[in-house]
């Protein structure tokens, strides 16, 4: 099992996001987190690679029990997970070769060669292959966050977690996204993709859950609608508006 969920609680200071949330991802299985902007789905996401620590209840990712794990054990923890954020967060002083060469420096890659080989492989995969001179600003958002993915996949992780990966991408871009995501699944690797998007587990079915109302329920496809998910923003408690 990939993640185990058991009667989770998530909280943002004193204000609990989700409750009783049950969640299990076995290996290669692809599941979507729908709902509406503050619903809980960033929150969720947030606890699986321990940025947020879960108020109550048992949770493993990948057999490491993140009621007890180490902040000393975190990294390591990390290092057998893709993340696309949401805010992107590549580095503005470095082109984009640079940016996935960081990263794979500071996972181990000694070998030069290696690294280049690498990083020209998942530029391929995201379809940025002439994109590895460009500076971040010089990118667009739905370009960055493809550039997000890409350097997700640099270390062939066992699990990634998608935050709104196609949230600025054109429609085209966002099915081949979508695509390379499911194709990544069938080769093994387990897929969280958070996504207001009610549209995809309709073209690229999932195992699909809902945010909503402080709870998470697995539903149908065909029960979505585009209510289950918007993308403007709204006045939320604390920081929710992020979600």
């Amino acid at each position: 099992m990939i993640i185990d969920y058991n009667n989770v609680s998530i909280a943002l200071g004193n204000y609990v996001v989700l409750h009783d949330v049950n969640l299990q991802v076995r290996e290669g299985e692809f599941v979507y987190l729908t709902g509406l902007v503050g619903s809980g789905k960033s929150s969720l996401l947030k606890t699986i690679y321990a940025e947020l620590d879960i108020l109550s209840g048992e949770a493993t990712v990948l057999g490491r029990d993140l009621m007890r794990l180490k902040r000393s054990q975190v990294p390591a923890l990390r290092r057998e997970l893709g993340i696309v954020f949401q805010d992107f967060r590549l580095l503005t002083d470095r082109n984009v070769s640079l940016n996935l060469d960081f990263v794979l420096r500071a996972t181990g890659w000694s070998s030069r060669e290696r690294r280049r080989e690498r990083i020209a492989q998942v530029l391929g995969q995201v379809e940025m292959a002439d994109k590895a001179g460009a500076m971040p600003y010089e990118l667009s958002g739905g370009e960055q966050q493809r550039i997000g993915l890409a350097r997700a996949l640099l270390n062939s992780p066992r699990l990634i977690l998608a935050d709104e990966v196609t949230g600025q991408q054109d429609t085209g871009a966002t099915l081949r996204t979508t695509q390379l995501l499911h194709e990544l699944a069938a080769q093994g690797t387990a897929v969280i993709m958070a996504t207001h998007d009610s549209s995809l587990p309709h073209q690229f079915p999932g195992t699909t859950y809902r945010c909503a109302q402080g709870t998470l329920t697995a539903v149908q496809p065909a029960r979505l609608t585009p209510d289950d998910g918007i993308p403007e923003a709204q006045t939320l408690p604390g920081d929710l508006s992020e979600e």
